[in-house]
Parts: structure tokens; sequence; C-alpha cells
């Protein structure tokens, strides 16, 4: 018999200090995928609830916005599963073409080999082994996280269905006149061979220089001083653009100059562009190698000469003698050839920002090329209109100031 006083207490050994997340968290979602809990199924008497996730690239890792973005993703999608709709969140990763291809290169490169000296065929096997073996760590980390997705239907941006139909609607867009191609100035990285988008580009504080370069009147009598940090350049010039409202060049209507060593006879236009306190007021304008020259040529039916290839040399546009010459060894041999012609004004130093690859650092190329576009403003009326009548609301709805800021220029 226990006396009244006496008390009893147990301690049960099994239970750890801490949360063990390790052990627990891995063991039920084993479990979990075992038994299928968030596989998919379709029973057409039920509504159905689904979400893409948005595919992060295959080559990088979870960081803590994609730990938010998925977390808020799952918490929909396990209470419409738990309100018995059809769930299916679609699990995906991206191809990332670009960052694949810099991490095998690099691996080549520890092997003392390259892309180019094993060939393109080889080179495609490399990056296909490479995801097989390393592209699935995203995976292992969103199932850490505990993401409900249906895994048995994991997709990649490269599978053969998905591709077929990018394909697909690339065709329909295009039958629809909503895709069209023309000219556009990219930026272009001369080493990984790919275009980059303008938030890719890093723009990095340069010491470089601005040469005052002279420029003849065709006349014979006098010459316009144009200033340029990118002299190699010039060969690709068009016209040469002055500020309709800069007095220094009233005299200048209709009046055109020679293009130094290719002496090529071109134009002097008046744009408003032109930044008057900018070197000497007058401004070189070649409309394939820069996206602001590219829009004055436009505006001015100038022609378009590229004289930089995609590997960042010279070609047969910028003349015999500089073929073939990397943009930077140009540079140097035009200051030269301009300082023997008597062309050279002046040197100054000159910092600028100048664009790098976020990928591989190589100083980024303004590249004229043949893009393609999407006709974006029925989509954006629509896009507009389905907030206006309500069919899709914004909270909080002072964002919708911002929403309308975006599509309205379309």
């Amino acid at each position: 018999m226990k006396q009244d006083n006496e008390t009893t207490t147990s301690t049960p050994q099994d239970l750890a200090k801490a949360y063990e997340f390790k052990s627990v968290e891995q063991k039920w979602y084993r479990v979990w995928e075992e038994q299928k809990k968030f596989k998919a199924t379709l029973d057409e008497d039920k509504p159905s609830f689904c979400i893409v996730i948005p595919p992060p690239n295959v080559t990088g890792v979870l960081h803590v916005g994609h730990a938010l973005n998925n977390t808020l993703q799952d918490i929909l999608v396990r209470f419409r599963r738990m309100q018995g709709m059809n769930t299916l969140w679609l699990p995906g990763t991206d191809h990332a073409g670009i960052a694949t291809q810099n991490v095998v290169e690099r691996q080549l490169a520890q092997d003392g080999t390259s892309r180019h000296e094993i060939g393109r065929k080889e080179f495609i096997e490399r990056v296909w082994k490479w995801r097989e073996e390393s592209g699935g760590q995203i995976i292992n980390q969103l199932k850490r996280l505990g993401a409900s997705c249906d895994w048995d239907r994991e997709r990649f941006t490269m599978d053969k269905g998905l591709s077929r139909a990018v394909r697909e609607v690339f065709a329909r867009l295009y039958d629809e006149g909503l895709i069209y191609k023309g000219d556009y100035i990219i930026n272009w990285c001369p080493r990984c061979h790919t275009a980059l988008a303008d938030l890719e580009v890093e723009h990095e504080p340069t010491d470089g220089k601005l040469y005052n370069i002279r420029y003849p009147f065709s006349s014979g009598n006098g010459y316009l001083v144009v200033a340029t940090t990118r002299p190699e350049t010039m060969l690709g010039d068009t016209a040469v653009a002055v500020h309709p409202d800069d007095e220094r060049f009233n005299n200048l209507a209709e009046k055109s100059v020679i293009l130094p060593i290719l002496n090529i006879k071109i134009p002097i236009v008046f744009d408003s562009y032109v930044e008057r306190e900018f070197g000497t007021g007058a401004l070189k304008v070649t409309p394939a190698h820069d996206v602001n020259d590219f829009e004055i040529g436009r505006r001015h039916d100038l022609p378009s000469r590229k004289v930089i290839d995609d590997n960042g040399c010279m070609n047969d546009e910028a003349g015999e003698a500089y073929l073939g010459l990397d943009r930077f060894e140009c540079r140097k041999r035009i200051v030269e050839d301009l300082k023997e012609l008597g062309l050279l004004e002046g040197v100054e130093d000159y910092q600028h920002g100048v664009g790098h690859c976020y990928r591989c650092h190589t100083v980024v190329e303004p590249y004229l090329s043949k893009q393609w576009f999407v006709k974006v403003k029925p989509l954006a009326e629509k896009a507009i209109s389905a907030v206006k009548n309500g069919e899709i609301r914004i909270h909080p709805k002072s964002w919708e100031t911002t929403y309308y800021d975006r599509l309205y220029p379309c």
C-alpha cells in the first residue's frame, strides 16, 4: 500500500531533450512518399486545384526566398487537399542552359580540356550526365522542407513533352500574329556565346579613357571632334549626331564628315538624345553596337554595320587591317593609327560603368541581333480588364496602381 504522502515519477527514456528534426522529418516524409500521400487523383465529381511549381534552376540551391515561396504554395495545396479537392502540386526544375554549361566547362577545365576540344556531341552528353548525377539537389531540398508535391509527375524543362509544348505554343502565337521577328541590340557574352537580360549584366566601375577624335568635314575644310570610350567601334559608325539646340553646331545642317581610317562619307544628324555637356557635344553613332545609337539609327533611317563578331573579334566589315583582332587589341591599334594620321586630338582618364557577364565576368558586347518579340498589348488589355471588372482582386488594393503602371505602357 502506498502512503498518502508518497509520490511516484517516471521519465520516458526514449524522449529526446530537443526536437531531432533529422530523424523525425526524414522518417515521416519517407512514409508519406511510400504511401503516396501526395499523389494527385481525378474524381470528376470533385473540383480540382493545381499549382505548377515555379521551376528553380537545376544548377542552384534553394535560398530563403524559395523556402518562403514554396511554403506558401504548400499551405494552399494542403488546405485544398484537406477540403477533398482533386489536388496537384506539380514539381520540376529548369534546365538553366548557360549556367549548366558553365558548371560542366569548369569540370572540363579541371580535366585539362574544353568544350571546343571534345566537340558538341560529347559536350552535350557530359551535360546530360551531370544533370542526372547532380541535378537532384534542389528536389532533395524541397523534400527536406516537407513539400507535398506529386513526385511521380516531376518534370524537367528539357523533357520531350515540354519541349514539344513550347514549340506548339510558339507556332500558335506566331500564326496569331502575336510573335514577330526584328532587329534589336542584345547584351552578348563573347565567351558564353549567349544573350543576357539587362538584369544579368553587372555594371562595374572601370578606369578607362575618353578619346577625342577628329572627323574631317567632307567639304575638306575643318573637322568635328567626337568623344568616345570605344574607338574600335568607330569602324561601324554610320553618322555623327549633335543636339538640335546646341548653338555650336547650327551651321552643320545637311553637312557630312569622313569616317577616319575607312574614309567613308557619313551624315551629321540632329537628335535630342545627345548630351551637350558630355565630351565635345558630338556623338559617334554606331547602330549595331550600342542600344542608344540603335534608337538614333531607327529615328534617322541610318544603316547598321556590325564590325565585331560573336567571338568579340573584328570581322571583315572592320577592314582588312583589323580583321581577326580581339576588340580590345583593335582599340590599341586604332588609337595608334589615329595618332599617325593626326586625327587623335587628346586622351583623358575616364571612369565609367562597364557591363560584365554575371556568370563569367567577360565584358559584354552590345550586339545587333535578330530577336523574337511578343506583341503584349492585346494580352495587357485583357489583364487590365480582369482587375477592373473584379475577375481578379489584388491585395492590398493600393497595389493596383503599380499593376496598371506596369501594363499600360504596353
